[in-house]
């Protein structure tokens, strides 16, 4: 069935299963606006004809009748002529929109903010995330100067300033003070005299380790507001001042899990069922969309558990965050996992011994080989029948698979019996990440359709299962690689906080032969940067920085690392750099350099006949 969307959060439209509807005149767009507004309420003929005329000519009802029905053929282009409209209906002397909540992104956004409110705070902050992303313009901005618009754009102005301020108490609820402070600098800015607004940003600055920022938001807050609004900052605010000015602990994050954990673990009275409650707590909270607080607490959870002395209870909370293995990397956790593998008594059972194995090679993502241990991690949860073991071990085997370019067959056929064992013993985290990693396997092996099919199902289990950052991954694909649009700046996930929006920028501008452009590259500048000088005119620049660069992390963006490397090393005459972006990328030679799934540098074998002419090899290679 076809799916109407409208939008009137922004410029005023209209689509069809993702195809635009040609709105051409003011006037459709305008009773559009008004029956939205409505929410779903009857609009009297005689209100829509003074909200459109100041002083209604003759034939203005007439008029009004023609132009519904020029909309509704426009809103339901399928529908045979004399049957009736379903979405545009009549109803008594008056008209009225009869579609789902869905279908209206201001819809969606008001019934998002009224679900999060009472919520969790890791519950509320996909919601209301989700419910500012609605927001591409101000509400009805077309129509800003129109009678009708002013109290609708009123209050809409005030549901989307108090869904910042909830999100901002949200996310610093949940340990993510740097994130509140991108998101306040512009709120305060639109909205300077909401102290609330004010008070949250200068909290979080404080959690940021930034206290004299703090007391300036706080001095700046009391000066606008005495200044424009003639009125005195509360006492609230005036508490937050002092309290920052004296270091109150009371202004650091509440206590959680594992602040908690670390106090009591001495104490040894009820810890160990709060070790293991924190153990099954904190990978729904990472997949839920808290990723770096589940990981600042995992961490504290195996410091008090490597208190008692125990191994096996150390074992049990260290390999217990079932997270897909692409959401985390820590080299303190390889270290206690490899600590606690060294005096696991001879009686542990083999279930231990291979999360803590799994564990330490999918710590290692993209730093160290562990083959081994995933290899033996696996074999031990086949030999088992353990399902949930086996994914886990797969997840493990998965993240080694990048000890060298090419491998993207290898990661589908991961990603499928992922698939296949998370379906049979119902494990949506993993099956998740078993069609995340085969959508990724399907870009570099340039079957983008089944791509797309797996994006959809990936996007429908993210929402059976509250499961956001999922989503992540499907919107840079579609953004990258089927045109949609671009995602969000931001993110929890690892690996899209930094940099990426503009380096999936400079190679999509790569593969269009188009003028590149510097940028914030963050983690990735080190293999953009001799491209970027060599077409630039500064070849000699360009060649000494590919002769000190490092060899590229062993991750998902290997092949586009060295793609870069390989085309820098022809626009600077860096023979040496040209033979070993060849050999690297020799194996993937049938593969397209766009595997993560959210950067795109096209076809692999074009560029290695290029380097093969540029560097004068033979056919030995």
């Amino acid at each position: 069935m076809s799916q109407l969307r409208i939008r009137v959060l922004g410029r005023i439209g209209a689509e069809i299963d993702g195809e635009p509807l040609h709105l051409s005149k003011s006037r459709h767009r305008e009773i559009l606006s008004i029956l939205v507004a409505a929410h779903g309420r009857t609009v009297s003929t005689g209100r829509l004809v003074d909200e459109l005329w100041e002083d209604a000519p003759v034939g203005a009802v007439g008029a009004v009748r023609t132009f519904i029905g020029e909309l509704r053929r426009i809103l339901e282009p399928e529908r045979l002529p004399r049957t009736p409209p379903e979405n545009l209906v009549t109803v008594a002397d008056g008209y009225a929109l009869k579609l789902t909540s869905t279908a209206v992104d201001l819809w969606r956004a008001e019934q998002a903010v009224q679900t999060a409110k009472g919520s969790s705070p890791a519950a509320r902050e996909p919601l209301l995330t989700g419910a500012l992303e609605e927001w591409r313009g101000t509400a009805f901005e077309e129509f800003i100067t129109r009678p009708w618009a002013k109290s609708e754009r009123a209050w809409i102005a005030e549901l989307r300033a108090g869904a910042v301020e909830d999100l901002a108490e949200a996310r610093l609820a949940l340990g993510q003070p740097k994130d509140v402070v991108a998101l306040l600098d512009a709120h305060i800015v639109e909205h300077p005299w909401r102290e609330e607004g004010w008070r949250l940003l200068a909290l979080a600055l404080y959690r940021s380790a930034r206290p004299g920022d703090a007391l300036a938001v706080v001095s700046q807050a009391r000066s606008t507001l005495m200044q424009d609004l003639g009125i005195d900052p509360s006492d609230r605010l005036a508490g937050l001042e002092q309290g920052i000015m004296r270091r109150d602990p009371a202004l650091d994050l509440a206590d959680d899990g594992g602040s908690i954990l670390l106090r009591t673990a001495t104490a040894r009275t009820g810890v160990r069922s709060q070790l293991e409650s924190v153990t099954v707590l904190l990978p729904l909270l990472a997949v839920s969309g808290s990723v770096q607080f589940a990981a600042d607490q995992r961490m504290s959870a195996i410091a008090a558990a490597e208190q008692f002395g125990d191994p096996e209870l150390a074992a049990r909370v260290i390999g217990g965050f079932d997270v897909p293995g692409s959401w985390t990397r820590s080299a303190a956790i390889v270290d206690a996992a490899l600590r606690t593998i060294s005096i696991l008594p001879a009686g542990a059972s083999d279930r231990v011994r291979a999360r803590l194995l799994a564990t330490v090679a999918m710590e290692s993502r993209g730093t160290a080989n562990r083959l081994t241990e995933a290899a033996e991690a696996e074999r031990i949860a086949r030999r088992l029948g353990d399902p949930s073991l086996l994914c886990f071990a797969l997840s493990a085997r998965y993240v080694q698979t990048f000890e060298k370019a090419g491998h993207a067959r290898s990661r589908e056929t991961i990603g499928a019996e992922l698939i296949a064992l998370a379906v049979a013993a119902e494990l949506p985290t993993f099956e998740i990440q078993g069609r995340l990693i085969t959508m990724q396997a399907l870009c570099a092996l340039e079957n983008i359709l089944a791509a797309s099919d797996e994006a959809a199902k990936i996007d429908a289990l993210a929402a059976r299962f509250d499961r956001p950052l999922a989503s992540v991954f499907t919107a840079w694909f579609r953004w990258v690689f089927t045109q949609g649009p671009p995602p969000p700046e931001g993110s929890e996930m690892p690996g899209f906080r930094i940099g990426l929006h503009d380096l999936a920028k400079f190679t999509a501008a790569v593969r269009a032969g188009a003028e590149l452009q510097d940028g914030h590259f963050g983690p990735y500048e080190p293999w953009v940067r001799p491209l970027l000088l060599a077409r630039t005119g500064r070849q000699k620049e360009a060649a000494m920085a590919l002769d000190s660069l490092e060899v590229p992390p062993h991750d998902l963006m290997l092949e586009v690392s060295w793609f870069l490397i390989g085309l820098a090393a022809i626009a600077s005459g860096n023979k040496d750099a040209g033979r070993r972006s060849y050999h690297a990328l020799l194996p993937a030679a049938g593969e397209r350099a766009g595997g993560s799934g959210a950067v795109d540098l096209g076809p692999i074998s074009p560029l290695l006949n290029e380097l093969v002419q540029f560097c004068a090899m033979g056919d030995q290679y």
